[in-house]
């Protein structure tokens, strides 16, 4: 039977982003499909009594090191975001909005880039705005796609399913029942795949 991967990821997570990269690759060659749930982050920081890695400094610092390795083995692109940590809810809120009506592949691919590869500030409304001009998505659509209760609670369902699934954190993966965590799992995704 052939196993599907479910991807948990929030934009603001440098992780995500490079298990992004990787998952594609992973799911082409051993011919499944990825299934994305966008969360909100701070939400399952806030359920989970979690924290993010950099509000330990010592940690936050090797993180940054660490980040850059496994960008490196990847061989992607990688520049660290100096307006992190980004709210990053409308950006999730788009991404569900994407997901049933709308090219939600290239508004991942735009929001992970404009975070991880060419960093801007997110945060700023004019910032994103331009961002979204620059990649041919209609502003007043996405203002509208975002303000939609549905939308809004999607995200709270896919945050609120994460956590009672066990995540505590993004990324995290689903393989059949088997939970993993982390950008550095994907050795372990793809032996899995292949059980």
């Amino acid at each position: 039977m052939v196993k599907n991967i479910e991807f948990h990821f929030d934009f603001g997570s440098p992780t995500a982003y490079l298990a992004f990269t990787q998952l594609k690759i992973i799911a082409e060659r051993n011919k499944t499909k990825i299934e994305y749930f966008p969360i909100l982050l701070g939400g399952v920081f806030k359920a989970t009594g979690n924290n993010p890695p950099a509000s330990v400094p010592a940690k936050g610092k090797y993180m940054m090191i660490d980040l850059q390795r496994f960008a490196d083995k990847y061989g992607v692109p990688y520049e660290r975001n100096p307006y992190f940590p980004v709210n990053t809810l409308t950006l999730m809120r788009g991404a569900v909005s994407y997901q049933d009506d709308g090219d939600f592949i290239k508004y991942t691919e735009v929001m992970f880039k404009n975070m991880w590869i060419e960093p801007k500030n997110l945060n700023d409304e004019d910032e994103l705005k331009k961002v979204l001009i620059e990649n041919n998505f209609d502003v007043d659509d996405f203002i509208r796609r975002t303000t939609d209760q549905n939308v809004k609670d999607k995200l709270i369902s896919n945050t609120e399913n994460a956590v009672k699934k066990g995540v505590f954190g993004a990324p995290t993966i689903f393989v059949g029942d088997q939970m993993f965590f982390g950008q550095d799992r994907m050795e372990f995704i793809e032996e899995y795949l292949n059980n």
